[in-house]
């Protein structure tokens, strides 16, 4: 019997992946194998849309029953892979089944990083699947205290989420200023400032000292003495790659499953993807990062895809990230710590990019914030032009009156 194409994770790579091999023209069996109940669903919609409709959501899908089964997709739900023989080139299941492969991928994701102090608290929570969105939605009341630990782009989404449903919000951030990671101080700053217009409390620089559970609520003690009491603390530090199963198996780890530029692990036969992997980025001269990033998940499950059929073709792309708070739209394309100087353009309506270039002028990045889409265009040229590792004239970038497109043809 032949073995066939094994993929363990059914978030957005793992899904993406599935099909692709199909779209790609491979015809033998595909089983995507997945712990949840629900078919494959977009997570980006978790923190935000999912909080605020006013209808009952339910999981936006990937793909439904009968795409799986036009395409002989054996999706197997509410299933944990316990082991993977590399050996004997087979994965086992909890409950003893044994299947085959030829080519393997790991999509395992990434799970939130937990918070010690918040272990034995009820009150205290994450948010990573579906079933969590709908436990904190049903807390998102008005006037209900909310205190989010962590001021990344989850947390503040968060944050945003609970105003706009009526609850007092408190943003806990240990570091100097929120969105530390990947976005520019200028960049946070507006985002800051619309938070507290908003009515959200955010206190930067402050640690945790305890956590403990009354009856009904819990009673966060911070480093400046303060207590603050809340009916509900959502943890929102970041996120742990899942690579047990790859550590098990022998393969390479570190930040994630180490892939090369194929997205192939320290075993050829065996892939890995998504928020799982560290892999090298060309454009930054080999960087190994990991990224959690909704179109990255997307790129790199039909690029593994491709390569578990033999095409070999490395991973180019450019990362690309974005957040929706409140009605401001934030973008970034690339990464903004490879640069060493930064050119400002405004769009107008308080719409503006900053474009990052390293010392040899090379753009190695930009990021935008504006109402809704408004540098979206932008930075999709941006993006082009970091590709291509295009080295423009700063004072061309910063006139507005300078179209991007024209860099572009240049």
């Amino acid at each position: 019997m032949q073995n066939g194409m094994v993929i363990i994770g059914a978030g957005e790579c793992g899904a993406r992946a599935a099909f692709a091999l199909r779209e790609n023209g491979y015809d033998g069996p595909v089983t995507l194998i997945g712990t949840e109940q629900h078919l494959p669903y977009e997570r980006p919609p978790l923190s935000k849309d999912a909080m605020v409709s006013d209808s009952h959501p339910s999981p936006r899908t990937i793909a439904g029953d009968e795409q799986f089964s036009e395409k002989r997709i054996d999706f197997i739900a509410r299933s944990t892979v316990a082991a993977i023989n590399r050996p004997a080139r087979h994965v086992v299941l909890e409950d003893g089944r044994q299947i085959g492969y030829d080519r393997l991928l790991l999509a395992t994701g990434a799970i939130p990083r937990a918070l010690p102090l918040a272990a034995n608290s009820k009150h205290c929570v994450t948010l990573r699947s579906f079933e969590d969105a709908m436990a904190i939605r049903a807390r998102f009341q008005p006037d209900a205290r909310i205190v989010v630990i962590g001021g990344g782009f989850i947390g503040l989404e968060l944050a945003a989420s609970a105003r706009r449903r009526g609850a007092k919000v408190t943003v806990i951030e240990a570091q100097a200023r929120i969105m530390m990671r990947g976005v520019p101080e200028e960049i946070a700053h507006i985002i800051d400032s619309r938070h507290r217009a908003e009515g959200v409390s955010i206190l930067c620089n402050t640690g945790i000292v305890s956590i403990v559970d009354n009856a009904e609520n819990v009673a966060i003690t911070v480093s400046s003495g303060n207590v603050i009491a809340a009916d509900l603390a959502i943890i929102g530090i970041g996120a742990t790659p899942v690579t047990a199963l790859a550590e098990a198996s022998g393969l390479e780890t570190g930040n994630g499953i180490v892939v090369n530029e194929w997205l192939q692990t320290s075993d050829p036969d065996v892939f890995a993807a998504g928020d799982c992997c560290a892999f090298p980025l060309a454009i930054y001269g080999g960087r190994r990062v990991r990224l959690e990033a909704w179109r990255n998940a997307q790129e790199q499950g039909t690029l593994a895809a491709r390569n578990m059929l033999g095409a070999l073709e490395p991973h180019q792309s450019v990362p690309w990230f974005w957040s929706d708070q409140y009605e401001l739209g934030l973008q970034v394309a690339g990464l903004a710590d490879e640069g060493t100087q930064t050119v400002r353009r405004d769009l107008g309506d308080g719409a503006f990019i900053l474009f990052h270039l390293d010392e040899n002028g090379r753009l190695v990045a930009a990021s935008g914030i504006g109402t809704g889409n408004a540098v979206a265009k932008d930075i999709r040229l941006a993006e082009m032009l970091i590709a291509r590792s295009a080295r423009p004239d700063p004072n061309q970038l910063a006139e507005s009156a300078v179209k991007l497109k024209s860099l572009l043809a240049a």
